[in-house]
C-alpha cells in the first residue's frame, strides 16, 4: 500500500501552502492549551447535547449507550482551487443520480442499452415497484446528497480525489459541520480573522429553500415539517438541530394523518396541511399499508398521498437504488450516459463479488482487499483486509462464499491523512469529507463538509460508531 497523502506537508516536511498561515499559528501554541481548549469544547458540546446512540451497546443500567463524537481542533483546509474542482464533480455526479433514478422508475433506457444490468435493478432491496411511473416534484429524488471522497496519494506524490459512496437516501452528519464551525470560531476567534474561510452557516436556509423549491406545483406558502423516528434514534440530535434551525415542525409519525389523499399534521388549533417532508427515517418505515405493516414510525396512506402529488417527500422513496454499493460500479457510466461527460470525480476500483471472475480475485487476495456488504452502512459489515486477523478472514470468506452478491470489494487505499490533537500530542490521522448537496431548482452546496478523522493509530474507518471523531473543514476564498 502506498504512503498516504499529507493534507499539510509536502515532501521533506514543507508546509504547503494553503496551510502555512495555520501551521505558523500551530506551533506558537502551548500544549496545554490546546489540551484546555480541547476539553473546553467537550463539555460545550456535552452540554448542549451534541450525542449519538450507539446501537448494539449498553451503559451498566441496560440502557443503550450514547457518546460525544470527538471534535477535533485541527482544522482540515482546502484550497479555493481544489474546492472549486470538487464542486464541479459533485454537481455533475448528483444530476447524473438523480437522472438515473428518474429512469429506474420511467423509460429504463439505461438498462435497454445495457450499461446497467437488469438484475442489478429489480433484485435490488433498494428497488421499489411503488415508484414506477410515479413523477416527482423537479424530477427530484434526492435532494439532500451526502457524497464520501477521499484523497490517495499518486505514484509522484500528489493526491488525487475519489468518490468512495454516494448517500442518498437520509444522510446524517451535517449538523456536525454546523457545530463544528461553531465551536471553531467560539474558541480560536484570531483564526477566523487571520484567515479568509467560506462560511458554512447558511446551510440551513439553502436546505429550506431546497425544500421549499420542490413542494406540489399548486402550493404558494409550502408547509415544510421534519420527520423523526423519535428521540432513540442515533441522529436524533441532528434531527431536532435542524428543525429548529429551519424554523420548522419536527414531527414523528403519529403527529401526521392523511385524509382524501392529502396529509395533515395535528396542532393544538387543529389540522393543518402539510405539503413537503424532510424525511429522516427509510423506506420501509414510512407506511404500514405500503411497506412494513408493523412499523409504527411512519403515517398509514402517506404513499398514496405521495403518489398523487399532493405531497413531496425528500428523500423520495425509492432514491436507495442509486446509493446501494453494487450500484457504485456504474455511476461512471451514468455520467457519461445522462450528461454526456467524462467523470471529474473517479470512483474508487471496485469487485463486483456477484460475478464469478471478480468473486475469485477477492478470495484469492481477501487479506489486501477492503470487502463491504453491499447494504451496509456504518462501517458495519465490512473488512479491511490488512488489518484483520486470520480467523476474521476466515468467517468473512465463509460469509462471502455463502453470499457473493451481498458484498463488493475495493482496494485498501491510504486515505490522507492531517495533523490532529490526541492525546500524545499532534500526529497524522486519516480521513475522508463529506459534502452535502441540495438539489432542488438548482443544485448548490456550502464550501466543505463534514472531514471525518479515524482517531485510532493507523485505522482506516473514520466512521463515529467504529471511534472516528470529526473536524471542522476550512475552505479558502480565492
Amino acid at each position: 500500500m502506498r504512503a498516504s497523502f499529507d493534507e499539510m506537508h509536502a515532501a521533506a516536511d514543507a508546509v504547503r501552502d494553503h496551510y502555512r498561515g495555520y501551521h505558523r499559528w500551530l506551533a506558537e501554541q502551548p500544549p496545554d492549551v490546546m489540551r484546555s481548549r480541547r476539553e473546553e469544547a467537550e463539555m460545550i458540546f456535552r452540554r448542549v447535547g451534541i450525542t449519538f446512540a450507539v446501537y448494539g451497546t449498553k451503559d451498566e443500567n441496560g440502557s443503550g449507550t450514547e457518546r460525544l463524537i470527538p471534535f477535533d481542533l485541527i482544522p482540515r483546509v482546502i484550497p479555493a482551487h481544489e474546492w472549486a474542482e470538487m464542486e464541479r464533480g459533485l454537481r455533475q455526479r448528483v444530476s447524473a443520480l438523480n437522472r438515473f433514478i428518474h429512469d429506474v422508475y420511467h423509460g429504463q433506457e439505461i438498462i435497454r442499452a445495457g450499461l446497467v444490468p437488469a438484475e442489478q435493478i429489480f433484485t435490488n432491496a433498494q428497488f421499489r415497484p411503488e415508484m414506477m411511473g410515479v413523477d416527482v416534484a423537479a424530477g427530484v429524488y434526492s435532494h439532500i446528497a451526502g457524497i464520501d471522497i477521499v484523497r490517495a496519494a499518486n505514484a509522484d506524490g500528489s493526491g488525487s480525489y475519489y468518490v468512495l459512496e454516494d448517500n442518498l437516501r437520509v444522510p446524517s452528519g451535517v449538523s456536525y459541520m454546523l457545530e463544528n464551525r461553531k465551536m471553531m470560531m467560539r474558541l480560536f476567534p484570531e483564526l477566523f480573522s487571520q484567515h479568509r474561510v467560506e462560511p458554512v452557516a447558511h446551510y440551513p436556509d439553502w436546505l429550506l429553500e431546497t425544500l421549499r423549491a420542490v413542494a406540489p406545483a399548486a402550493v404558494s406558502e409550502p408547509a415544510v415539517v421534519l420527520l423523526t423516528p423519535g428521540m432513540y434514534n442515533s441522529a436524533y440530535f441532528e434531527h431536532a438541530f435542524l428543525a429548529q434551525q429551519m424554523g420548522i415542525e419536527l414531527v414523528e409519525g403519529q403527529d401526521l394523518f392523511v385524509r382524501d389523499n392529502f396529509v395533515y399534521m395535528r396542532t393544538t388549533q387543529g389540522p393543518k396541511r402539510v405539503d413537503v417532508i424532510y424525511r429522516r427515517l427509510d423506506d420501509d418505515f414510512l407506511d404500514p399499508l405500503a411497506f412494513r405493516p408493523d412499523s409504527t414510525l411512519g403515517c398509514a396512506g402517506l404513499l398514496s398521498a405521495y403518489r398523487a402529488g399532493n405531497v413531496t417527500l425528500a428523500n423520495a422513496i425509492g432514491a436507495g437504488i442509486a446509493d446501494d454499493k453494487s450500484i457504485y460500479p456504474y455511476v461512471p457510466k451514468m455520467i457519461e450516459f445522462y450528461l454526456g461527460e467524462k467523470p471529474i470525480l473517479n470512483n474508487v476500483p471496485t469487485w463486483l463479488c456477484r460475478d464469478a471472475g471478480d468473486l475469485r480475485y477477492v478470495l484469492d487476495h481477501l487479506g489486501e482487499l477492503v470487502v463491504k456488504e453491499v447494504h451496509g452502512a456504518g462501517g458495519y459489515g465490512m473488512l479491511v483486509g490488512p488489518a484483520s486477523t486470520r480467523e476474521e478472514i476466515a468467517n468473512f470468506r465463509r460469509a462471502l462464499e455463502a453470499n457473493p452478491a451481498g458484498y463488493i470489494a475495493q482496494p485498501t487505499l491510504a486515505l490522507s491523512t492531517c495533523p490532529t490533537f490526541v492525546d500524545s500530542g499532534i500526529a497524522p490521522r486519516h480521513i475522508d469529507l463529506r459534502p452535502f448537496v441540495l438539489s432542488g431548482k438548482t443544485v448548490q452546496m456550502v464550501p466543505g463538509g463534514l472531514t471525518r478523522v479515524a482517531l485510532k493509530e493507523g485505522s482506516l474507518v473514520v466512521n463515529s460508531s467504529q471511534g472516528g471523531g470529526t473536524k471542522d473543514t476550512w475552505v479558502l476564498e480565492a
